[in-house]
């Protein structure tokens, strides 16, 4: 039986941990700082392992990585680096649900040479926008159609009557990942033009949209998205903008 070693116990950790031990049939060490979240993850299972582990310590966690078949670091992305040289070195496939650092792209030849996978953005976003992004586009293209501008927005949003706190928002990962999320730059691509949002003005650039059938949310800039005009292949496109939906207030509670 095939090892999955994961990497942390957040709260993303867990629908994947019982989704391969109750679904998949594959056996799962979780290794985190805390022992008791690892424990609460694997819940009893007998194909499942739950192990302390420090990260900076790189003799246990070279251990943890030799011992695996894959992994799967949900750690904080500054680590994902130190994880992929690990795997490269012992010739192990790895799964992030973290967008490309400059520094995880610079391991693609290493990688390639090594004929081990570094695949990232496997999540919400970055992950399944990219997937229903690329199904229209073909779409579009098998039709013999030309995309002009492209616009993609993704939001994880409570149902409106779970919404009974400040943010308007529930938090199903990282609160201090959303939290440093909401200092990033953004830019996109509008009809020809780059336009650029520091950080600090970034929920002041918002606007409201009406989603049939659903509700009236806002719309803010998600980091850059001028890349992925070249990325999804647009190159007709003279606007590029990916988005984040929020319920209405959350720009201005952050902003405040």
């Amino acid at each position: 039986m095939e090892n999955v070693l994961v990497l942390g116990a957040g709260m993303v950790s867990k629908p994947l941990v019982r989704y391969l031990l109750e679904k998949a049939g594959f056996s799962v060490t979780v290794a985190s700082r805390t022992l008791s979240k690892a424990e609460r993850l694997i819940n009893g299972h007998p194909n499942g392992e739950a192990h302390t582990l420090d990260v900076h310590d790189d003799s246990s966690l070279e251990d943890f990585v030799k011992k695996s078949d894959l992994v799967v670091s949900l750690l904080p992305y500054m680590y994902h680096v130190k994880v992929a040289e690990l795997c490269i070195k012992h010739g192990k496939h790895l799964v992030t649900t973290s967008y490309v650092s400059r520094n995880m792209r610079e391991l693609d030849k290493k990688a390639k040479d090594a004929n081990v996978l570094l695949l990232n953005e496997c999540g919400l976003d970055p992950g399944i926008d990219h997937m229903s992004a690329m199904r229209v586009i073909h779409d579009v293209e098998s039709k013999g159609g030309k995309i002009v501008s492209f616009k993609s927005t993704t939001g994880a949003l409570p149902s409106f009557e779970a919404n009974n706190n400040p943010f308007g928002y529930k938090f199903s990962w990282s609160p201090r990942g959303v939290l440093l999320a909401s200092r990033n730059s953004a830019k996109w691509l509008e009809q020809g033009m780059e336009i650029d949002v520091p950080g600090e003005k970034l929920f002041e650039t918002y606007y409201l949209q009406d989603v049939e059938d659903v509700g009236t949310f806002e719309n803010y800039p998600n980091r850059n998205s001028v890349p992925y005009k070249d990325i999804y292949g647009l190159k007709d496109a003279e606007t590029v903008y990916r988005g984040t939906f929020r319920i209405t207030g959350w720009c201005e509670t952050i902003r405040n």
